[in-house]
């Protein structure tokens, strides 16, 4: 009986979450009369023993609007990111690297384990130590992986060069059911000895950096209670207090992180992969997937895996509950876009979600329009910038000059684009009748702004939106 519990599954799960499907309008309501949107950059950074955290403003009322939160952590080579978990949900994405990640849920089984030989002198000769812990993960760049609500997770940079991630926390959630700020929990060293830089407008951001510069949970219990409950020496527990501990929040491991897990094989990975596409929604077969052995990863990166693609403009990949069922339980999704030189995404608008847009290559022009008919943003945006949409409004991205590569986290596990140009538009299912009387043309211009476009969403680009660019910001 005492096991049972674990065959609860995500479809289960899914159920409990209903009950706060209205959470995020109450939260929001009032947050989002947004008149201007801009492209942000991190305000504040947290550096560490063995890599930086950077994080964007909670404070700014285009995050509060959204109520999400974003980080990106650069992690050095042979550099951990000690265990932590959050009150919200998480999606992380590799922009660059690769290693190997834990998440820890109670009572699922310790799936990983083997019986080590020790060298002479590290534990006596001949001796053996056999270690067990739950499943570990490998990444790559291009993933998105997906870590549940007060999950314990930690990530290992194991490549020779930087590792980065950029975590978007959904503090919106209804799994949430603390206030709007994003909390991390340490459950190991000292974050509070992390070196703190911060913009000019760093006084408005203490809760949301300390986070990073507080003690673990460890260290808010009694030395004796906790040597107790570990059944270990109190210098042990004063080690899992982490007080002396200088290193922060990302740490060095000299000689590589020595784990149970099976090799890392690309072929297998490809293979997968293939196996997965085309296999879209449940697959029932009488044994659920469950909280300790879902998959928790999917890369977007791949353009073998892109759900719209134009040779000449580019392609948009996806992956939401339909393609990563844990997302059904984590009620967020995320989608990776790129736009060729010379070419637009069509104008359109995410009927279902906010959306946080990262840009990770290039530049590129974005307008913004709200439910005014006014443009909220029309500005350049570059590699490393974080532009808001608010759910509903209207958006159009053009590459001009080069490539541009973007990330996208959804507020919604299977957040849905409406269009409003190209085969599949608004416009494209009016009758040629209710057009030319809407825009007072005739019926020739009327059919010709609706057969014009036959790509779906991502266009070439004839070049007179750049030159109207040009002559506009002189």
């Amino acid at each position: 009986m005492g096991s049972s519990w674990l065959c609860f599954s995500l479809s289960f799960l899914l159920v409990l979450h209903g009950t706060f499907a209205q959470q995020r309008y109450q939260q929001q309501q009032g947050q989002c009369q947004l008149n201007r949107l801009n492209p942000m950059e991190p305000t504040v950074r947290i550096q560490a023993e063995a890599g930086v955290t950077e994080l964007w403003d909670k404070n700014n009322q285009q995050f509060q609007c959204a109520g999400v939160s974003l980080i990106r952590h650069v992690i050095q080579s042979r550099g951990m990111l000690l265990p932590s978990y959050l009150n919200t949900p998480l999606l992380a994405y590799v922009e660059r690297g690769r290693g190997f990640f834990g998440i820890m849920n109670s009572g699922c089984p310790e799936t990983f384990q083997s019986s080590q030989q020790f060298q002479q002198g590290e534990r006596g000769a001949g001796s053996r130590f056999q270690d067990r812990h739950q499943k570990i993960g490998q990444f790559k760049q291009g993933d998105i992986i997906a870590f549940p609500a007060g999950a314990a997770h930690w990530a290992y940079n194991e490549g020779n060069e930087e590792l980065v991630l950029v975590c978007f926390e959904d503090s919106g959630n209804s799994a949430n059911q603390l206030d709007q700020n994003s909390r991390r929990f340490f459950i190991a060293g000292n974050p509070q000895q992390g070196e703190q830089q911060q913009g000019q407008q760093g006084g408005a951001r203490s809760f949301q950096k300390e986070q990073f510069q507080s003690g673990n949970v460890f260290r808010g219990f009694e030395l004796e209670l906790l040597a107790e409950a570990f059944g270990v020496s109190t210098e042990t527990a004063r080690k899992l207090q982490g007080q002396e501990d200088q290193r922060g929040h990302i740490v060095n491991i000299d000689q590589g992180l020595r784990v149970v897990r099976p090799p890392f094989s690309q072929e297998q990975e490809e293979r997968e992969e293939r196996q997965e596409q085309g296999q879209y929604g449940p697959r029932a077969n009488g044994i659920e997937e469950t909280i300790c052995s879902a998959k928790l990863r999917q890369n977007i990166d791949n353009p073998a895996r892109a759900d719209v693609y134009n040779p000449q403009a580019g392609r948009f990949t996806t992956v939401n509950s339909l393609t990563l069922p844990i997302l059904s339980f984590l009620r967020l999704s995320a989608a990776k876009g790129v736009l060729y030189r010379n070419s637009i995404m069509a104008p359109h608008w995410w009927t279902n979600a906010h959306s946080v847009l990262y840009v990770t290559r290039g530049e590129a022009r974005i307008q913004i329009v709200d439910h005014r008919g006014q443009a909220v943003l029309d500005d350049r945006v570059r590699q490393g910038q974080v532009v808001i949409v608010p759910q509903n409004f209207a958006v159009v991205k053009h590459a001009e000059n080069e490539i541009f590569e973007w990330v996208v986290f959804n507020t919604n596990d299977n957040a849905m684009i409406n269009t409003l140009s190209g085969r599949t538009s608004a416009i494209r299912g009016l009758p040629v009748d209710v057009i030319a009387n809407s825009y007072q043309i005739s019926r020739e211009e009327a059919r010709r702004l609706k057969f014009n476009r036959e790509e779906t969403l991502l266009f070439t680009s004839s070049g007179r939106s750049s030159q109207y660019g040009r002559v506009a910001a002189a």
